[in-house]
């Protein structure tokens, strides 16, 4: 019973955990290891320290948001770590981007080597502008008046609001 409840404690820690650097824009987004945990070193990890765990990333999450050291977060320092975060995020992708496509290893991406490593994932994403078409021509007259162009458009903004959030 003990050993199902401290896991069940272990396992809402790290899930709290989890949820609240997500929040924050996945800066240093890792589980800490058993050792991180216990930390009396006693072979077991109560929810102290899993709460003293978490209190003293957030700490340390503040400490590097609040560069002037002041201990009050503004906007301009909210707005900078915001930025930070999703440059970094925005690098490492396209890092992986050019590892993976940069076929003459120049690190650089031609449009041959998109083309390339593109395949034919367009196509299966709905890039096909005919079958895109067929989809947003309700009445299958093949031509898109003003309601269906509008329905369309609607649709791509409701996407892409779901996809931004």
């Amino acid at each position: 019973m003990k050993t199902s409840l401290l896991i069940a404690a272990i396992a809402a820690g790290m899930t709290l955990a989890a949820t609240a650097e997500a929040r924050e824009g996945g800066r240093g987004m890792s589980l800490p290891t058993f050792e991180e945990l216990d930390a009396n070193a006693d072979g077991g990890v109560t929810m102290a320290e899993i709460e003293a765990h978490m209190a003293a990333r957030a700490d340390a999450r503040f400490a590097e948001a609040d560069t002037n050291g002041d201990g009050a977060l503004s906007a301009e320092e909210m707005l900078a770590r915001a930025d930070s975060d999703r440059a970094e995020r925005m690098a490492n992708r396209i890092a992986k981007q050019i590892e993976k496509a940069d076929a003459n290893g120049d690190g650089l991406l031609q449009m041959e080597e998109i083309q390339e490593a593109r395949g034919d994932r367009g196509e299966r994403r709905g890039a096909n502008p005919e079958r895109m078409f067929e989809r947003v021509d309700a009445n299958e007259d093949g031509t898109l008046n003003a309601e269906e162009f509008a329905a369309a458009q609607e649709r791509m903004q409701d996407r892409r609001s779901r996809d931004n959030n």
